[in-house]
This record gives C-alpha cells, structure tokens and sequence, in this order.
C-alpha cells in the first residue's frame, strides 16, 4: 500500500487551480459566442456549468486549511483566546472587502462624486494598505501609518458612496456580501465549530450533516417557523456554503487522523466512500430541487463536495505522492496569494473602464475558441503578476 504524506503541498496546488479557473470563468463575461458548458446556469435550469463549480471549490479548499492552520498556530504556542481573535478577524477583513464589492454592482453613475472606476481602484488600494503582508522587519509606526492611510481612505470612500437610481440614491448596505464575504461568513462557522470540537471528528461530522440537513430542510419548506428570526439571524445561504467548507474541514481532519496512525488503506477507501456518498446523494435528490448553483440547492452542494474530493484525492497521488508539483509550478502563486491575485483584476477591469476602447481587444480575439484561449492567458498573466508582487514582498495577508 502506497504511504500517504502528512504534509500536503497538493492543498496549495488545488487552491492554485481553483483560483486560476475563479479568474478565468470570471472573465467569460468578456467573450462572445462560448460553449454554455462554461458559463454559469441561470436559475431556472437544472444542471452545472464549469463557472457552477469553481466556487464551491473554493470553499472545499477554505475548509481543508481550517485544521493545519489552527493546529499550526497552536503548536507555535498560541493560546485558544489569541486563535479565537484571529479568526474573528479574518473573518471581519473579509466581510468588509465583501460589501465593498457587493455595492460596487449598485453604484450609481450619476449622484456618485467619483466616477465607478475610480472609486474601485482606491478600494483595492485601501484594502491592500490595511491588509497587506508588510515586512517583519518594517519599522513599526511607518507600518501603523500605512494601514491607518488604508482605513481613512476606505471610510472617505464609503461616505461619499452613492448607489440605487436617480432619485432613490443609497448607501453602503450588505445585501448578500458578495463572494468575498460570502466566504468570511462560511470560514467564521467553519473555523468555530473546528475550534470548539477540538478536532474530535464526530462533531466535525455532526456539523456537516446538521447543514446538509438544514439547506435540504429549507429547500423543503419545513423551516418556515423560523421565518421570525430569519432576517436577524440565519446560516449561511441557508447552510448551503457552510456545508462546502465543513466537507473540506472533515476529510482534512479524517485523512490527518488516519495517516498519522498509519491506516492509510482505511484513508484511500473512506475517503472515496465519502466522495461516492456525496455523489450518490446529489443525484437522488436532484429530482426534488435539480441542480443549480444560484438556488444553492442540495444536489449542487453534494455533487460540487463530491467533485472536490476526487480532485483533492488525484492531487495528493500526483503532487504528494508522485512529486510532479513542479507541473504547476507557473501557478503556484495563485495558492500562497490567492487575496492578491483575486483582488488583481478588479484594477484592470476599471482600468479598461477609464480606457475604453484605446486598451481593448478587438472582437475576433473575444470570440470562440480564439477568446477562450484569450481568456486562459489573461488569468496566467494575472497569476504571473501576482508572482511577481510576492517577489517584492506585495501581498495581502488576512
């Protein structure tokens, strides 16, 4: 039986892909006459696009790291408090950038006093000022200076946002906090429960099953008496992306378990069993709600769990245990400053905004298999930019 490793490069390598294929997909809007399979599905169609099942991923990966990064930090001594804080934090940086992003999609070109793509690029910058990985070396107060610049600019520019209509201006509001946030929401409960349970697996277990019960619960309308405190107090899409990112804190923290006492033919075998159970689950319940990533419906959840562990399982045989991580060598940026590089092209898509036409592509370029490729090389240059930032030490650090 092939030894399985303790340390995993391949969940910097899966991160890596997810967040290559997140700018590519998110780039799509940009082209003209692609196949459908790439796209997200609108809300009335039952099935997945590729765009359906980046996100998910994501949220898988968010999951797999909870366990090795507060099992990291206590064993360099940190206390449950100082972790509890740290989390808390994370958790509040990406809600913030969060409803920064969902407002932009309301901004309102008329009663604004800066012009969208103005206040974009600032926005990106305030979040880099306050967030940024700064030096260990960086003299102490210039370092303060510079997130304090960060904060007042992301305050100046909240005050003088205007979104909505003409005549029905608004302010800043969460709305659905958009994917960012989105995120913050699913590590917080995640990060939580995975302190709380002090890596004891049945209450890891009990915490994806009592969310897969409750998006399915919600789907089914029995829910409905906690419609009084729904507007105050709710999970998560309906415990939908929770659930992702717990199958992610789950089969981190059953493979660790199960390597560590050497049972690594019981490891290979749970953890397909599991990807197969997760599969097998979505298809029986996709006659009741189908699949849709918009409705967040339960078969999206488990089949999108499903695919993430088979990928997770194939990246461990070939990075960790075949050693062909150089194989993604050109992306691994994407995997250790994967906020740097998803914040990259909201600068380059207001840029093309002040631009316009002197900085686009022409439409040949934009279109079919050409504007695919087009779009494969746009999210490998952002990912080479991102390298190259991490190079010179620019890059954020929630």
């Amino acid at each position: 039986m092939i030894q399985l490793p303790r340390r995993l490069a391949s969940i910097d390598i899966f991160r890596a892909l997810t967040m290559f294929l997140m700018i590519f997909v998110n780039d799509l809007w940009s082209l003209k006459g692609i196949p459908g399979w790439l796209e997200h599905t609108t809300a009335v169609e039952d099935g997945m696009g590729l765009a359906d099942s980046v996100f998910p991923a994501f949220l898988f990966i968010v999951g797999l790291s909870i366990p090795f990064a507060i099992r990291g930090r206590q064993a360099k001594g940190a206390s449950q408090t100082s972790t509890l804080i740290h989390i808390l934090l994370r958790s509040f940086a990406l809600l913030v950038m969060g409803i920064y992003h969902v407002n932009l999609e309301s901004y309102s070109r008329v009663a604004a006093m800066l012009p969208r793509p103005y206040w974009q690029i600032l926005i990106t910058l305030g979040f880099f000022l306050v967030w940024m990985d700064y030096p260990a070396g960086m003299e102490k107060r210039k370092k303060q200076v510079l997130q304090t610049i960060g904060i007042v600019l992301l305050i100046l520019l909240a005050m003088i946002f205007k979104g909505g209509t003409p005549g029905k201006e608004a302010w800043m509001s969460p709305s659905w906090y958009g994917i960012l946030g989105l995120i913050g929401w699913a590590y917080l409960i995640s990060a939580l429960i995975y302190l709380v349970s002090k890596d004891k697996l049945f209450i890891l277990v009990g915490a994806l099953v009592f969310f897969e019960l409750f998006n399915i619960g919600s789907k089914a309308g029995v829910l409905h008496f906690l419609d009084p405190i729904r507007p105050y107090l709710w999970i998560n899409s309906n415990g939908a992306l929770p659930s992702l990112t717990m199958g992610g804190v789950v089969v981190s923290v059953l493979y660790r378990q199960l390597v560590e006492k050497g049972k690594y033919a019981q490891c290979w075998t749970m953890l397909i069993g599991l990807a197969l159970v997760m599969f097998a689950c979505g298809f029986a319940l996709r006659p009741f709600w189908g699949i849709s990533k918009i409705r967040a419906t339960p078969s999206w959840v488990t089949i999108c769990t499903g695919i993430s562990i088979t990928v997770f399982l194939l990246l461990i045989w070939l990075v960790d245990i075949k050693g062909k991580g150089s194989w993604f060598s050109i992306i691994r940026p994407a995997g250790t400053s994967t906020l740097t590089c998803y914040l990259l092209p909201y600068i380059h898509y207001a840029l093309l905004n002040i631009f316009g036409a002197a900085i686009s592509l022409p439409l040949f370029l934009r279109t079919g298999g050409i504007g695919i490729v087009k779009s494969l090389l746009y999210a490998l240059t952002i990912i080479l930019i991102t390298g190259l930032l991490e190079k010179k030490k620019i890059r954020l650090k929630i």
